[in-house]
């Protein structure tokens, strides 16, 4: 081991608030709105689920902000709950990383790029007598097998460009996501100065009484919020290339997420001030429509439907290639740990981990096959959330077993801000169980399969040692 190369810290702290912001933004702010408004039926009660949303995504930011400046290394969470716990439990979520959250994510990503793609340019049906082929009744790879097979296209492209070299993947991220930005100004502009606006669509505050919402019903809507917000914690997997990592991730962790929930705070209001409750409504009951088309297509006509599908298209360009960039180093880093397998942790020619990249790009080309976008990503929350809320309670842990260590940054309101984003993460996972009962059951069995894979894994090791 003593031979290997390591991987090289050129990235400051510009780039890091870049991967958080390019991580998050990606395909959430364009559809989760119209789910939102099927579940909650009010306009206050959208915005209400989105800030609190946002509340507690900082919660759980700064919260990890505090173990990031302690313990940040390539591979991030999974080397934060290796210091924490014990490898047993990093390497569970490091599969989980790669057989549901990070793959997944990348998956419904370029799902969501092959959805606006054919706004554009109609992609032709392929495969259409095998459209009801079932897997046990959950799954129907042929669906919308054009788009599919266009999803995994990007995925190998993308996959490809990283593999090339860091900064060739870190700098279309940092040119796409200044368009996305230009992009959503112009929506939130001229969308509120538009003729067709009603403010009265979002400020009727006796929404606040409407008895159909639950607290369940809430925290249901908000994992369509959090799918939005997901991606932040994607930045420390890349703690070993960054330029004094201690100091530079917590800092862009905090800036990249008060960025993004201010941009969906502004976007969504504008969204609300464009279409009814109804017709969110009846976006999402159509399956195939979405909800920021249909907002600028009420101000801008058909001219507005290929701007916002551009838009769109770029933007899922962008987080996805942002999260296959980043979603590769743990496993890197596991492999290094003798956590995952030999090859894995082998550096290319251009210094990145070429063959973590590959292996991601096939699974998660999988997983396009498997399911719908909104069953790929209320998957992924149920999953993420577990160890969300294990990485905060690393907060408690390491104040206790490492009083006297540095901290470059210590959380704000310590010790209610990590300990309300504990209780939320658990409340959250028991909710989903009950709500979304199939995807939380995918999420469970994909995370427990790792069992007999360290299992195997260990005894390899131990009879080589």
């Amino acid at each position: 081991m003593a031979n290997q190369r390591n991987l090289v810290r050129t990235l400051g702290l510009s780039y890091v608030i870049i991967f958080v912001v390019a991580n998050i933004i990606g395909s959430g702010v364009y559809k989760k709105i119209a789910p939102m408004a099927a579940e909650l039926h009010s306009s206050v009660w959208i915005l209400m689920a989105w800030i609190v949303a946002g509340i507690i995504t900082m919660f759980g930011a700064l919260s990890n902000a505090e173990v990031a400046g302690l313990l940040a290394d390539t591979g991030g969470e999974f080397v934060y709950l290796k210091k924490i716990y014990n490898r047993f439990f990093a390497f569970i979520y490091g599969w989980s990383l790669f057989t549901v959250i990070q793959s997944a994510t990348i998956s419904s990503l370029a799902y969501v790029f092959a959805q606006s793609l054919n706004n554009i340019i109609p992609v032709p049906e392929i495969f259409p007598s095998l459209q009801k082929l079932t897997i046990g009744g959950v799954f129907y790879p042929f669906q919308d097998f054009g788009i599919k097979l266009t999803a995994i296209l990007l995925i190998l492209l993308l996959t490809s460009l990283n593999i090339s070299g860091l900064k060739s993947g870190a700098w279309v991220s940092k040119a796409i996501l200044l368009l996305v930005f230009i992009g959503l100004f112009l929506i939130v502009f001229f969308g509120l100065t538009s003729n067709v606006v009603k403010p009265a669509n979002f400020m009727d505050v006796s929404d606040l009484t409407n008895r159909t919402v639950t607290i369940s019903s809430f925290f249901t809507a908000m994992l369509a919020a959090f799918w939005a917000y997901q991606g932040w914690v994607s930045v420390g997997f890349i703690g070993g290339e960054v330029k004094d990592a201690n100091r530079n991730i917590p800092k862009g962790i905090v800036i990249g997420v008060f960025i993004v929930i201010f941009i969906y705070l502004l976007v969504n209001v504008t969204y609300l001030s464009l279409l009814s409750i109804p017709q969110l409504e009846h976006i999402h009951a159509t399956g195939n429509q979405i909800a920021a088309v249909e907002a600028v297509r009420s101000f801008w006509g058909t001219g507005g439907v290929m701007f916002i599908s551009l838009l769109i298209l770029l933007t899922t360009l962008g987080c996805t290639n942002a999260s296959i960039l980043t979603g590769a180093r743990p496993y890197f880093a596991m492999a290094r740990d003798r956590l995952f397998f030999p090859g894995i942790g082998k550096l290319n020619k251009t210094n990145v981990p070429g063959n973590s990249l590959l292996w991601q790009g096939i699974w998660a080309s999988v997983l396009v096959l498997s399911g719908t976008f909104d069953q790929l990503t209320d998957m992924i929350i149920f999953a993420v959330f577990i160890f969300y809320g294990a990485t905060s309670l690393g907060v408690f842990i390491l104040r206790r077993k490492r009083p006297d260590a540095y901290r470059p940054y210590k959380v704000w309101g310590y010790p209610v801000v990590p300990a309300v984003f504990i209780i939320f993460c658990i409340f959250l996972f028991f909710n989903t169980i009950v709500t979304r009962p199939r995807e939380a059951a995918i999420g469970m069995i994909l995370i427990l399969s790792g069992i007999p894979v360290y299992l195997l894994l260990h005894r390899k090791y131990s009879k080589n040692d």
